[in-house]
C-alpha cells in the first residue's frame, strides 16, 4: 500500500490535465476578419451570426448577445417588468451573480431549498414560498444538469409567474430532446473564462417570444428599438452589448461545442462506472427527461460516515495532493456579508427601503439540504478535466481509492487544509 502524497508519498498522477481554454487557428481567422472589417468592431455581422447560430443550437427563436452572464439575467428581469419590492424565488446554491442581478433591479431574492442529490432548486419548496409579491422564479441548471423544467413550467402557469432559467452551465443541455433554451420566458448564458464555451467574458439571452426578445434587446442596446434611429431611445437601457471580437471567438468556440459536449458526457459516464460501489461517494442521479447534459462540473457527494468521520476538507486535500484537482462547492449566498448587515446596504434599495417587518429574514434562514451539500457533502471536478480520456477518469477513481486505502493514516495526520478544500475561493483555478 503506497503512502499518500499528502503524507510524503509519491503522487498518483503528475502529468497535466487538459488545458482550458482551447483555442487555435479558427479563432485567429475569425479575429482577423473583424480586425480588417471596415464596418467597425462595436456590433455587426459576427455578433448577429453568433446570435442566430447559438439560438438555433439551443432550439430558441431569438438570441440577444450581451457583455456577460450577469447582465443577461438583469436585462431579462427588467424586460419582464420586475422591479422595486418584487420577489424573485431563486437558489442560494450558485454563484453570486444570480442574486446580484435580482438586487440590481431592486427586487428581493427569496431563497428556496435545493435537492441535495442534484444541487438544483426544489420545486416543492419554491411553491411553498410563493407570496402575493412573487413575480418570477429564477432556477439555475447547476453544473449543466437541467432542473425539473416540467414542474417549474407548471408552477409558473398555475401562479401566473415568469420563469427565467439561469443556464450559465447548460450550453448543450437538452430536456426531452430540446435545448433548454427553448423553455421559459428567458434563458441566460455566460461565456466567462471558465465556461464550456468562452470569449473571456460574454453572455446571451435566449427566448422564443418575439416581443420579449425586442424588450431584452432594447435594454442591452441603450434603450433603442429595432428599426429606430441611433439616437432614439425608448426606455432606460444601458450599453451591455457584446463586441465583434468576442463574437468572433465564440463562433470559433461554437464549432467545437458539440464534440466537446459529447466527450465530456462520455468521460462522465466512464467516471460514474468507475465510482460505482465506492463507499461514501455518490454522484448525481440520472433523469430520463434529460436527453443531453453539458457537464460544467462533475458533481460528487462525500458521506463522511462511510469514511470514519474524516472531514470533507481533509478528504479533498488528500485527493488533490494525488494530482486530481477536485474542489469544494459554493458557500451559500444567504450567509454572505451582504445579507448579514443591519440595516442592509443602501446600494440595495429593495433591501434597505422596505419596512423591516416585510424584509426577508436571511440571518435566520435555514435550508437543510443546501446547508448539507455546501457544508458537508458536495465536491466537484471541473469541466476541463472531462476533456481527456478514460485513463484520466481512472486516475480520479484511483486517487479516491488510494485515499480510502490509507484512511487510518490520514485520520491520524496533523495537516493544514488546502484553501480549495474548504470553499470556492481565490485559490481556485477557475471562478463562477
Amino acid at each position: 500500500m503506497s503512502t499518500l502524497a499528502i503524507l510524503g508519498g509519491k503522487p498518483l498522477r503528475t502529468r497535466p490535465w487538459p488545458r482550458w481554454p482551447i483555442h487555435g487557428p479558427e479563432e485567429e481567422r475569425q479575429l482577423r476578419e473583424v480586425l480588417h472589417n471596415p464596418s467597425g468592431w462595436r456590433f455587426g455581422p459576427k455578433t448577429e451570426e453568433f446570435e442566430r447560430r447559438y439560438a438555433a443550437f439551443q432550439d430558441a427563436a431569438y438570441g440577444i448577445a450581451c457583455a456577460n452572464g450577469t447582465v443577461a439575467i438583469e436585462a431579462a428581469l427588467l424586460a419582464l417588468g420586475i422591479g422595486f419590492g418584487d420577489e424573485v424565488i431563486t437558489t442560494p446554491y450558485t454563484f453570486v451573480a444570480t442574486t446580484c442581478a435580482i438586487l440590481k433591479v431592486n427586487a428581493i431574492p427569496v431563497y428556496a431549498d435545493i435537492d441535495e442529490a442534484t444541487g438544483n432548486l426544489d420545486p416543492d419548496d419554491v411553491e411553498r414560498r410563493i407570496t402575493p409579491r412573487t413575480r418570477a422564479i429564477l432556477p439555475v441548471h447547476v453544473a449543466g444538469l437541467p432542473v425539473d423544467i416540467d414542474r417549474f413550467e407548471t408552477i409558473g402557469q398555475r401562479h401566473g409567474l415568469k420563469i427565467v432559467y439561469d443556464a450559465a452551465h447548460a450550453w448543450g443541455s437538452q430536456w426531452r430532446g430540446k435545448g433548454v433554451g427553448a423553455y421559459g420566458a428567458y434563458n441566460t448564458y455566460s461565456f466567462q473564462a471558465s465556461k464550456n464555451i468562452t470569449s473571456g467574458e460574454g453572455g446571451i439571452i435566449l427566448t422564443c417570444d418575439e416581443q420579449l426578445a425586442e424588450m431584452a434587446r432594447s435594454y442591452v442596446n441603450c434603450g433603442r428599438r429595432s428599426g429606430g434611429g441611433w439616437y432614439e431611445h425608448f426606455l432606460v437601457g444601458a450599453n451591455l452589448r457584446m463586441n465583434e471580437f468576442a463574437s468572433a471567438i465564440l463562433l470559433a468556440q461554437l464549432g467545437r461545442l458539440e464534440e466537446q459536449t459529447l466527450r465530456r458526457a462520455r468521460n462522465a459516464a466512464a467516471l460514474k462506472r468507475l465510482l460505482q460501489g465506492m463507499p461514501g461517494i455518490r454522484v448525481a442521479p440520472e433523469d430520463p427527461r434529460v436527453t443531453r447534459r453539458a457537464y460544467h462540473m462533475f458533481q460528487m457527494r462525500y458521506d463522511k460516515e462511510h469514511w470514519k468521520d474524516l472531514p470533507r476538507w481533509k478528504f479533498i486535500s488528500a485527493v488533490r495532493a494525488e494530482g486530481v484537482p477536485v474542489i469544494a462547492v459554493w458557500p451559500l449566498l444567504y450567509r454572505m456579508g451582504l445579507f448579514r448587515q443591519d440595516p442592509p446596504p443602501r446600494s440595495c434599495p429593495a433591501l434597505w427601503l422596505i419596512p423591516p417587518t416585510d424584509r426577508q429574514d436571511y440571518r435566520n434562514l435555514r435550508l437543510p439540504n443546501a446547508e448539507k451539500l455546501s457544508d458537508e457533502t458536495g465536491f466537484w471536478l471541473l469541466q476541463s478535466n472531462l476533456l481527456g480520456d478514460e485513463s484520466d477518469m481512472r486516475d480520479v477513481a484511483d486517487a479516491i481509492a488510494k485515499v480510502r486505502d490509507n484512511l487510518d493514516d490520514l485520520l491520524a495526520a496533523d495537516i493544514a487544509p488546502d484553501p480549495s478544500s474548504k470553499a470556492w475561493g481565490p485559490a481556485q483555478s477557475a471562478r463562477s
